[in-house]
Order: C-alpha cells, then structure tokens, then sequence
C-alpha cells in the first residue's frame, strides 16, 4: 500500500488492517502509538473502534481519516477522543506534519503524566516515619524546598534515605516541572564525573567527536542531586564551588562560560566537616554546601519508625506473593527488630524484609527465617534469640539427650509443626531433627515438612 510505504520512508514502523477484526489483532500485539483510522471501514463503522481503541489503548493517539468530513462525524469523533482529522485525498506533506504533532502531543502527555506520578511518589508524604527525629528532619526539608536557596546538604548514613529527601525537595519545589538529574559520585572515574556535569566541546579528547551537554545543562530550572559527594577528587570541587558562586561553567575545551541556573542538593555518608578539617575535602566548599544542611537520622534513633517502615515493606511485597498474604511481624520478631541496631539503616531492613517475604509460607514473619546475623546480634535480652554463654550446667548434671529433646519440642512448638523450619532454628537438617524426635518419643505423623 502506498500510505504504508511513504510511513516507512519516513521511518515509523507501519502495521496495517484492513477491516475492524484485523485492526483489533494488531493494536493487541503492537500497542502503536498513533493510529490512522478511516471512519468508513468494510466490516463497521471506524467510530466505532475508537471507542475500543480508546478504551483499551488510552494513550494512543488516533487521527481520523475521511472523505466525507461531516459536522456529525466531526463531533462524534472529537467526542470518542480522536486527536484530529485528515480528508481523503491523503497529502503526504500534511500527513507529515499531522503524524509529528501527534507523536509531539503523545510525549507530551506522558511527560505530564510522569510529572504527577513522580509528584505523589516522591513527595513527603512517602517518607514513612512518625518520629520527633524524622519529623524534624522532614519538617526542615519542606521549609527549605520552597526557600530559593541553591545549594542544600544532606548528611546522614548509608541507607537512611538520602536519595528521598532529594526527590522530595525538588517535588516539593517551584522547580517541580523541571529536570531532577542524580548523579553518583563515588561510582564514575573524577574524568568521567568531570564530562557529565559539565559536558564537552567537538574534539576537547580524543573520543569528543561531537558536542556534549552535561547535567549542568540538562538540569536548568530544575535540581542536581550529587550522591556522595565527599567522593569527589579536589579540583572538581574547585569547579564546582565556581559554579555555585559564580553560576556559570565551561564545557570540557569549552571557552565560553554557560549560564546555570539549578539547585544542587548533594550528600555524604561522611563527616564533611571533620573530611574538611582534616584536609580531604575543601572548606569553603563545605561551609558554601553546608548553609542549608538536613541531617537524616539512623534507623536506631528513630524508634518505632522500625516497625511502620517494616509494615510498609510488608504491604509492597504481598502483591509478588503467591498464597497466603503476610498480615506483619510475629511478637518474637518485632521486639527483635526493636532491638536491633540496623547498621545498614532503612535499606537493610528493606532487604531483610523482602528475604523473609520469598521465604516465609505463612501470615507473620517469624524469627526463623531471619538473617543470623540479626539473630545474633538483637538476640540479648530479646525473647527467641537465645545467648547460649548465659546458660548454666544445673549442679546435678543433667543429661545432654534431654537438653535435645526439650530443644527440638520447644522449636515444633514455635515453628506450628513445621518440621524444616524447626530443624532451621537449631541449625541441623530436617531428617535430624526427626531422629531425635523419634528418639525422645515426641514425634508424632502430623507434623508438616
């Protein structure tokens, strides 16, 4: 078909139908982006599959083809959603430009609709904790957001949730609509961090082969986010003290200075002041950074937040189970993770989380599947994680089969019967366990594997 080859020609990728039944095969498999649908079609009218096709395919855009452009069509169609109307004899030129304001009008939808998503995702209101710590920090960040200021510093360990903060201020900024650009300064080559802030000029090295714009750029009107940023080696830092104060830069081999106009949230793991004071990174960098800094706490600080943030992990990870929904933690596990001092913050509990979630089979976390190291760890003065080194030999003696025996009994009384479970808790394996059930004259046929 001619229509079909001049699409190609101009490098979309064509699927064609000549009837209803045919067209309903090919969006199911293709999905198109824009569809060309004439109104008078063999097997039915084309307003007709507008209607499915917008139903069922609600961000393709559909571009009405007709020779007989009545008031009544026109109307019926803009009604079923159609984006416009082309008439018969089809002009290619004008079919050209129709196809390109369609697909414009397409991203542009989907721009928006990732800006709102984005919004609700990543906005305060997903940061999970009602602690004075957090709220405070919370609290401090919402006011600096809606400050002009250009510059921000969060501090905070690893895994508390850095990364949030600095979705939240943009979100919650006049800069909202505009490019939120990370980087992570820790992972890239000081050369390659270098070419990604500021981009580079046609022939600045040797595999420059054309010009580059760097985030500095990419970024205008919106935010930066600079992870680890005591990372960064000490000229770098120089440049971008530049750009902070100056609000200008250079490419790579660039000679012209380029405006730059982006708020830069950075962040460490680390101590900036004492790095600064001890000569690893640079002061005034440090105090032009630290004039807003937010300082996240840690996990053991917060409280229950331990528990909100566990229950919130629960219900993301129920969806990807199949069988029985985890309700929460079992009374043994949450005084453990009360306990426990969570090194690796929010993002290890995260993990461990989704760990007990694949293994558990059924409606609350137990302390059997928990890493052992958290066991360990949590277990002093926490109820099922017993300190061996606390125990003492009765003056009497007493037979080590019967210390066996009444470990095995209380594990298949913690465990429900379950015999794998029980057998995990006293790090033996299952036909173990058995053998000494069966020794003791405790095991009994409905026991579960």
């Amino acid at each position: 078909m001619a229509l079909g080859e001049a699409l190609r020609s101009w490098n979309y990728e064509a699927f064609e139908a000549g009837r209803i039944s045919e067209a309903h095969t090919v969006f199911d498999r293709e999905e198109p982006s824009v569809a060309l649908l004439d109104i008078d079609l063999p097997d039915g009218s084309g307003l007709d599959l507008l209607s499915d096709i917008k139903e069922k395919f609600p961000d393709t855009i559909v571009v009405m083809v007709t020779g007989n452009e009545t008031v009544e069509n026109t109307i019926a169609a803009l009604r079923g959603g159609a984006h416009d109307f082309i008439g018969k004899p089809i002009r290619l030129e004008e079919l050209r430009v129709t196809l390109r304001n369609a697909l414009e009008t397409r991203q542009l939808r989907r721009e928006v609709k990732q800006a709102r998503q984005s919004k609700s995702e990543f906005g305060f209101a997903n940061i999970i904790g009602e602690s004075a710590a957090i709220t405070r920090a919370i609290e401090l960040a919402r006011r600096v957001a809606e400050s002009d200021v250009m510059a921000i510093l969060l501090q905070g360990e690893t895994g508390t949730g850095k990364d949030l903060f600095a979705r939240a201020l943009h979100y919650a900024s006049e800069r909202r609509d505009a490019p939120y650009l990370a980087i992570n300064c820790a992972a890239l080559p000081a050369n390659l961090i270098e070419s990604e802030l500021f981009g580079y000029e046609k022939g600045a090295f040797t595999d420059a082969k054309a010009r580059k714009e760097g985030l500095l750029e990419q970024a205008h009107g919106g935010t930066i986010f600079l992870d680890e940023i005591g990372e960064l080696e000490l000229g770098l830092q120089a440049k971008l003290l530049r750009v902070l104060e100056e609000s200008k830069f250079r490419r790579v081999g660039g000679l012209r200075d380029i405006h730059f106009d982006a708020r830069i949230v950075a962040a460490s793991n680390r101590d900036l002041k004492r790095e600064s004071e001890a000569g690893a990174f640079r002061l005034d960098l440090y105090y032009r950074l630290s004039v807003i800094q937010i300082d996240i706490p840690p996990l053991r600080e917060r409280g229950d937040d331990v528990l909100l943030l566990a229950q919130y992990y629960i219900d993301r990870a129920n969806p990807k189970r199949r069988g029985k929904q985890l309700k929460g933690l079992s009374k043994e596990t949450t005084q453990i993770f009360k306990n426990y001092t969570w090194t690796g913050n929010v993002r290890e509990l995260r993990n461990v989380i989704e760990r007990a979630s694949i293994l558990e089979d059924g409606e609350w976390i137990t302390t059997t599947l928990l890493p052992l190291d958290l066991l360990q760890s949590a277990g002093k003065g926490a109820p099922g994680a017993k300190n061996f080194a606390s125990f003492t030999l009765p003056a009497e003696g007493i037979a080590l089969q019967t210390v066996e025996a009444e470990l095995a009994k209380q594990a298949i009384e913690r465990t429900s019967g379950n015999l794998t479970r029980a057998a995990q808790l006293l790090h033996i394996s299952r036909d173990q366990l058995r053998y000494k059930l069966k020794k003791s004259g405790d095991y009994k046929e409905n026991l579960s594997e």
